[in-house]
C-alpha cells in the first residue's frame, strides 16, 4: 500500500502545473521601483503644472494596480485561445492607427499625433506590438514545416512590415515601427531552421546604416527634417540644443554627477529645469544621478532576471505557439530597455522609447502587463516533473 501511494504521489507531482511566482515577483519590484522614481522625478514639475507633487505619481500608481489586476485575470486564460482571436486584433490594430491619422479622435501631444481618444486615451501602436507577437507565431502554426520555405519567410516578414509601417506613417512613430520589425525577426529566425540568412542580412543591414550615418556625419551640417536633425544632434549635441541636444547633455551631466551611489533619493538637481519631463523617456539619468551606478547596475539586473524568467519560460513552454510567444515579449521588452538606456547615454539617437515599467505612461504599463500575463499563462502550463 505505502509503495502504491508513493507512485500516487509520483504522478501527481508530475502533474502538477507550474506558476512563476519569480516572474510576477520581478515585475511587481519594477513597477514599485519605477513609482518611487517616477515620483521623485516628477513631484516638482507635477507641483508647478497641477498644483499637486503626486499628480503623476497617482495616475501612474492607479493604472499600474488595475495593470497586475488585468495581467492575474489574463495568466488564468488558456494562452491557446488567443490564436483565434489574433488576427482580429491584427486586423483591429490597424484600424485604431488609422483613426488617430484620419478620424477627429486622434490626439496631438508633444509635436506627434500617436494618441486615440475613445474615452480613454491610448497608444494604439502599443496594441500593434501584442497583435505580432500573438498573429505571428499563429501563422507560423498553420504553415507547418512550410513556414522554413522563402516564400512563407517573405509572407511573415510581410505581415510583421505592415504594423511596422501602419505606425509609422498612421501614427509616425519609427522607433515603435522599428521595434515591431525586430520583434517579428526575431519569431521569425526562431521558428526558421537556418541561421545563416539571417547572420547575413544583419551584416548587410549594419553596412549599409552605417555607410549612411557615415555620409550623413562628413556631407550634412543641417537639415530640416527632425529625424535627421535628430542623427545630427546625436553626432554634436552641443550644437544642437534646439532639437534636443540640450536634453542629451543635461542628461549625461545628471549620469556624471551621480557617481557611484548617487547624490541620494530625491536629491537630483538635473530634473528641476534642465530635463524637461523627466519622468518620460529619460528617467533612466535621474536614477543615475540619485542612486549612482550601483542604482542603474541594481535595476538592470532586475531587468535582467525578469528576461531570465521569460527565456525560461519560453524554453520550457510546452509546445512551439507559446514558446514563439514567449519569446516576442521577451525581444520586446529587451528592445525598449535597450533603445532607452542607449539614448540616455547617447549611444544612439533619440528615439522616444520608455523604459519599461518604470517611465510615466499608462498605456505602455498597460499593454507590457498584458504581455506579461500572457507569459504566466503560458507558464501555468508547464508541467513539473
Amino acid at each position: 500500500m505505502k509503495q502504491g501511494a508513493a507512485k500516487g504521489e509520483v504522478k501527481r507531482r508530475r502533474r502538477t502545473g507550474y506558476y512563476d511566482y519569480n516572474l510576477l515577483a520581478a515585475v511587481i519590484i519594477l513597477i514599485c521601483f519605477g513609482l518611487v522614481m517616477l515620483y521623485s522625478a516628477s513631484a516638482y514639475e507635477a507641483s508647478n503644472k497641477f498644483g499637486n507633487d503626486m499628480y503623476y505619481f497617482g495616475r501612474q500608481a492607479v493604472i499600474s494596480l488595475a495593470s497586475v489586476g488585468a495581467a492575474l485575470a489574463i495568466s488564468k486564460i488558456d494562452y491557446h485561445i488567443l490564436s483565434k482571436w489574433a488576427l482580429h486584433l491584427y486586423v483591429l490594430a490597424l484600424i485604431l492607427m488609422a483613426m488617430v491619422r484620419f478620424s477627429p479622435l486622434g490626439v496631438t501631444a508633444g509635436g506627434a499625433r500617436r494618441w486615440l481618444n475613445l474615452g480613454i486615451q491610448f497608444q494604439p501602436s502599443e496594441i500593434a506590438k501584442i497583435a505580432v507577437i500573438l498573429f505571428l507565431p499563429t501563422v507560423i502554426l498553420k504553415m507547418g514545416r512550410q513556414a522554413s520555405r522563402r516564400k512563407a519567410v517573405l509572407v511573415l516578414l510581410f505581415l510583421g512590415l505592415v504594423q511596422a509601417v501602419g505606425a509609422y506613417e498612421l501614427t509616425d512613430n519609427l522607433s515603435t515601427a522599428v521595434i515591431i520589425m525586430a520583434i517579428s525577426v526575431v519569431i521569425i529566425f526562431l521558428s526558421h531552421p537556418k541561421t545563416r540568412p539571417f547572420l547575413l542580412a544583419l551584416v548587410i543591414i549594419t553596412a549599409v546604416v552605417g555607410g549612411i550615418l557615415a555620409f550623413l556625419y562628413l556631407n550634412v551640417e543641417s537639415t530640416e527634417d527632425f529625424r535627421l536633425s535628430r542623427i545630427l544632434t546625436w553626432f554634436h549635441p552641443e550644437d544642437h540644443p534646439e532639437t534636443g541636444g540640450w536634453q542629451v547633455l543635461q542628461g549625461l551631466y545628471a549620469i556624471g554627477s551621480g557617481g557611484f551611489f548617487g547624490k541620494g533619493l530625491g536629491n537630483s538637481v538635473q530634473k528641476l529645469t534642465n530635463i524637461p519631463e523627466a519622468q518620460n523617456d529619460m528617467i533612466f539619468s535621474i536614477i543615475c544621478e540619485e542612486l549612482g551606478l550601483f542604482g542603474a547596475i541594481l535595476l538592470l539586473l532586475l531587468f535582467g532576471y525578469l528576461l531570465y524568467r521569460l527565456f525560461f519560460i519560453a524554453q520550457n513552454a510546452p509546445d512551439l505557439y507559446g514558446t514563439l510567444i514567449v519569446s516576442g515579449i521577451f525581444a520586446h521588452i529587451a528592445l525598449q530597455v535597450i533603445l532607452n538606456v542607449c539614448v540616455v547615454l547617447n549611444v544612439i539617437p533619440t528615439t522616444g522609447v520608455t523604459l519599461p515599467f518604470v517611465s510615466y505612461g499608462g498605456t505602455s504599463v498597460l499593454f507590457l502587463m498584458g504581455e506579461i500575463g500572457v507569459a504566466l499563462s503560458v507558464a501555468r502550463q508547464i508541467r513539473l516533473e
